[in-house]
C-alpha cells in the first residue's frame, strides 16, 4: 500500500523544528544560568527553592543536561519523527515527483 503523505514534507518540517529548537537554546540556556544564579538569594525559602529546581530540572529535560546538547527530549522527540518515516520513503518519493509532482487517482 502506498503512502498517502508525504515523508518529504515531514523531513523538511522536523529540519524547521530543530532549527527553532536551535534557536530557543541559548535563551533556554540564559534562563537556566538566572535561575541557578536564584537559588543563591539569601534566606530564599524552601518552598520557593523547590519551584525553582523544577524549573530547572524542566530545562534540563527539554534540552538536555548541564549544558545544551542533543539529548535533550525536544531533540530526542524530533529524532523520533525522524525515525519514524519508512527507510527508504523520501527517496521513494523524491524518485517519484522528480518529473513534477501530480495528485494520485483513487
Amino acid at each position: 500500500m502506498p503512502i498517502r503523505w508525504s515523508p518529504i514534507e515531514v523531513s523538511e518540517a522536523m529540519d524547521k523544528v530543530e532549527a527553532e529548537v536551535n534557536k530557543a537554546a541559548p535563551f533556554l540556556e540564559q534562563a537556566r544560568t538566572i535561575a541557578r544564579e536564584a537559588k543563591g538569594i539569601k534566606n530564599l525559602p524552601l518552598y520557593i527553592l523547590q519551584d525553582v529546581n523544577r524549573f530547572l530540572g524542566e530545562i534540563d529535560r527539554s534540552i538536555g543536561g548541564s549544558s545544551f546538547e542533543p539529548t535533550g527530549r525536544l531533540k530526542a522527540a524530533i529524532k523520533s519523527v525522524r525515525d519514524s518515516i519508512p527507510d527508504g520513503a523520501i527517496e521513494a518519493e523524491r524518485q517519484a515527483t522528480k518529473n513534477g509532482k501530480t495528485e494520485r487517482l483513487m
